[in-house]
């Protein structure tokens, strides 16, 4: 990993940090760098309550932001920001609006490296509008300024779109603090955690793959 003076982490939806790069930002933030975190809505409008149920949907709201800072002391995460903004909305969101507010981050922070998802390749439309917008904020910017962008691309074609990613972060150093930074996330892991676990108990190439490394694709503005 090359060394960066600061990153800047935009994902829609807690738990979108978690299952993309936590491990990631676990080794960012054990080697000393700041590592801030735009979090975009609550996900309160998601479809999971735990399992066994232990949330509805006037608590989800709550759950989900006590589960986000749980992930985020995992991460080494001390600067979280929650923008406030509506689940399953932000497509509808002014994109100039949207970039406004990571703009504003960028000012502020100077980071040297943001993750976010791939503009386009999210899979959810609230990855796509925060990731378009995390693109607009940087282009506003002088090229001498500019971030780099790590995208995490998730459609299933993606490579066939964009080709391999170009990069790839061993994290198997932190791979038990990532699944700690999925399990903060009960109310939507639950269930799915046990079943990964019991796979890797059994050695499952995908899993372990999965669990022990990390890509992205480069964005360029």
């Amino acid at each position: 990993m090359l060394a960066e003076k600061h990153v800047l982490v935009v994902f829609p939806h807690p738990d979108d940090e978690a299952f993309s790069s936590s491990g990631t930002i676990k080794l960012f933030t054990q080697s000393g760098v700041p590592v801030t975190y735009l979090c975009g809505t609550l996900g309160q409008m998601g479809r999971n309550f735990g399992n066994p149920m232990f949330a509805n949907r006037e608590t989800l709201p709550e759950v989900r932001e006590k589960e986000l800072i749980d992930a985020c002391k995992v991460m080494g995460i001390d600067d979280l920001r929650m923008l406030g903004l509506h689940d399953k909305t932000l497509e509808f969101e002014d994109e100039e609006f949207l970039a406004d507010i990571i703009e504003k981050a960028l000012h502020e922070l100077k980071p040297s490296l943001i993750l976010t998802f791939y503009p386009k390749h999210g899979v959810h439309p609230d990855h796509d509008a925060m990731s378009n917008a995390v693109a607009i904020a940087v282009s506003r910017l002088p090229k001498s300024d500019r971030p780099t962008i790590y995208g995490k691309a998730i459609l299933k074609n993606s490579v066939d779109l964009i080709g391999k990613p170009d990069v790839e972060i061993d994290i198997k150093s932190v791979a038990e603090e990532k699944l700690k930074a999925i399990k903060a996330h009960k109310s939507q892991t639950s269930g799915w955690v046990e079943l990964m676990e019991q796979q890797l108990k059994d050695s499952s190439p995908e899993i372990e793959e999965w669990l022990y490394r990390e890509t992205f694709w480069t964005f360029e503005v």
